[in-house]
């Protein structure tokens, strides 16, 4: 029951990001004087609607977004009554519309600081220090977990239990040793560690048999003899390499010495936020250009294969994790998937794309670039932009956009992501 409250009010949120979208346009029109005739949450047939002025407001039964109607977006459009021609929004400066067009990412970017601000001194933010690589890991202080049961060779089977003395396993050395969660290493065999990284190397370039460890536990430096045992580990930095026979201490990097949240006052948090705003903008980019090469990732999804969890997920899979963290008791993971997902629809909507608003802007700048260089060289304005030539382009972009829209939806249904084993 809290999984699908989850994904519901996941949705709803979305819902009313995407609204609140679209009033952005809203009320940057009218306040620089265009006519907005529509206002509507969803699409499909009216559920109800009631008419404020020159604009009608209203809410249809398909719950998948909402629309905002501003007369005379393009010069091309021609529905435009003769009293509203001064109106029209294509007659406005260049720079009233870039602001109304952008109103609606300027708003997922508000909607994302403010409940980012909130979460930080709430719930705590994710620390965007965290190192989220083994190779980042590697150069960490080397604080360690130990464990009581070691592999031998770690086995395929992920859900196998490990008992000391069996032919695959054994007892953990540094466990043996007195070594425990949290502490320090700072010397193997008398050599000096700066990084798990160091450590792991020093422990490897050994043989099996007793070597003194140097170590600080809860503030107080100790040492132990550990008896290193021989196992099977592939490089440290490579999941796919070979198997080798190496020196095994039973040890592994302390993941809570660097937090991976981080919880602040309310004037930390300022600070905080926009750094972790920043942190989110930097990765949605990336993201973005990472797409193409997740395509056939996505595809093969579908057909049997474990779905990579670095994959695009569309608002369905979103949903879904939401629906997970509350269920899971995480309430910082639904906001921070909320937090990430306006940022990103911010973004995307931005870009010069046709039809989005960010394709808006672009041919809007390029008539005032174009008008301004033809007035340089003394040549007659070659006017707006024919928006039925860019039609074409235009059918592309959203060919392809509802295509992968599509793919992403159908893996998160066939084959979602998750974080938790429900």
């Amino acid at each position: 029951m809290l999984y699908w409250l989850g994904v519901a009010a996941f949705a709803l949120t979305i819902l009313i990001s995407v609204s609140l979208h679209e009033f952005g346009h809203l009320l940057t029109a009218k306040y620089f004087g265009m006519k907005v005739t529509k206002y509507f949450v969803g699409f499909g047939p009216t559920i109800f609607s009631f008419q404020r002025g020159e604009t009608e407001y209203g809410l249809k039964a398909i719950p998948l977004g909402g629309f905002c109607k501003i007369v005379g977006m393009t010069p091309q459009d021609d529905d435009v009554e003769p009293a509203d021609q001064p109106r029209a929004m294509w007659r406005f400066p260049v720079w009233k519309r870039t602001i109304v067009m952008a109103a609606g990412s300027i708003t997922h970017f508000m909607l994302a600081v403010a409940a980012a601000w909130v979460v930080a001194f709430t719930l705590g933010l994710p620390n965007t220090s965290y190192p989220q690589t083994s190779d980042a890991q590697l150069q960490q202080k080397p604080y360690v977990t130990v464990a009581e049961c070691t592999w031998a060779s770690i086995p395929t089977d992920v859900n196998a239990t490990c008992t000391p003395g069996a032919d695959t396993a054994f007892a953990g050395p540094a466990y043996a040793a007195g070594l425990r969660n949290g502490d320090l290493v700072t010397k193997v065999g008398g050599v000096a560690v700066a990084n798990y990284g160091q450590l792991t190397d020093a422990i490897r370039s050994r043989q099996a048999g007793q070597v003194e460890f140097e170590y600080q536990h809860e503030g107080v430096t100790k040492t132990a003899s550990v008896d290193l045992r021989m196992g099977n580990r592939k490089p440290i930095t490579e999941d796919d390499g070979a198997l080798a026979s190496v020196a095994v201490a039973g040890i592994a990097w302390d993941t809570s010495s660097v937090p991976s949240m981080i919880k602040y006052n309310a004037a930390d948090a300022v600070p905080a936020t926009a750094d972790y705003s920043w942190f989110l903008v930097e990765n949605t980019f990336k993201a973005l250009g990472r797409i193409p090469e997740k395509v056939p990732a996505l595809w093969h999804s579908l057909t049997g294969n474990e779905r990579d969890p670095d994959t695009p997920i569309s608002v369905v899979g979103a949903s879904r994790l939401g629906g997970e963290a509350i269920e899971h008791g995480v309430p910082e993971l639904f906001f921070n998937i909320f937090i990430s997902l306006n940022i990103f629809i911010g973004i995307f909507n931005l870009l010069p794309l046709l039809p989005v608003d960010g394709g808006h802007i672009a041919v809007a700048w390029f008539e005032r670039a174009r008008s301004w260089l033809y007035a340089r060289l003394r040549r007659p304005d070659p006017g707006r932009v024919d928006y039925y030539k860019l039609m074409p382009v235009t059918y592309a972009v959203i060919l392809i956009g509802g295509a992968f829209t599509l793919l992403t939806i159908t893996a998160d249904i066939v084959n979602p992501i998750q974080i938790f084993n429900r």
